[in-house]
């Protein structure tokens, strides 16, 4: 099964692809932050296109954060997995303490990520959502969601390794996934990568401002 060395092998693969066969429109790149700006940033300078980050937070499961439970994006779209709050017993108040405390990080990577900058412009846009990877997909649905809501003409996802449950809830909502390596048992994203060492925020302003 496909692995990749790190981020920026994974992200100049994903071009390879992008360029072979280069979307229509107006092309806009956006990074699912932390660890899909060095993918994205790859992309983008191959497409010879902007890049900017879009702002979407994971909703983790008490006690194994890892687990998602949903997602938070831009304008206060929010995904739910109905089954996973189920199975774990969360009341509406358990919810409200998860989605609080991711708001309040998306508005501090907001105001570090996009200081200054105007809202994104996405009216008519091709829109490139990028992450490292997607295990159950939530976030980058929540992701979907809020770029269509903010007017975008198509919605590509983007990524160098996605599971085949989270590409098929996807092609459910955006207009094309471009996942390279679907491999079956998934497990965790990092399992896919040689190098996974965590993206802090001062290398995502770098390549932000490169």
């Amino acid at each position: 099964m496909r692995v990749f060395h790190d981020r920026r092998e994974a992200g100049r693969e994903l071009a390879r692809r992008f360029v072979a066969h280069r979307p229509a429109g107006d092309l806009l790149v956006l990074a699912l932050p932390r660890g899909g700006v060095p993918v994205a940033r790859e992309l983008a300078t191959a497409l010879g296109a902007p890049l900017d980050v879009f702002l979407v937070r994971k909703l983790g499961a008490p006690f194994n954060p890892e687990f998602a439970i949903g997602a938070i994006g831009a304008g206060g779209v929010r995904v739910l997995n109905d089954e996973a709050i189920a199975l774990l017993g969360l009341g509406e108040r358990d919810i409200a303490t998860i989605v609080a405390r991711e708001e309040r990080e998306l508005a501090r990577r907001e105001r570090l990520y996009r200081a200054g900058k105007p809202p994104l412009d996405l009216a008519g846009k091709t829109a490139i959502l990028v992450d490292d990877g997607i295990a159950t997909g939530a976030t980058m649905r929540a992701a979907v969601a809020a770029t269509k809501s903010l007017g975008a003409a198509q919605v590509i996802v983007a990524s160098p390794t996605a599971s085949r449950e989270a590409v098929a809830a996807l092609e459910r909502s955006a207009d094309f996934v471009v996942a390279l390596a679907v491999p079956e048992p998934y497990g965790a994203v990092g399992q896919w990568y040689e190098d996974f060492r965590q993206v802090e925020d001062q290398e995502v302003l770098e390549l932000l401002e490169a």
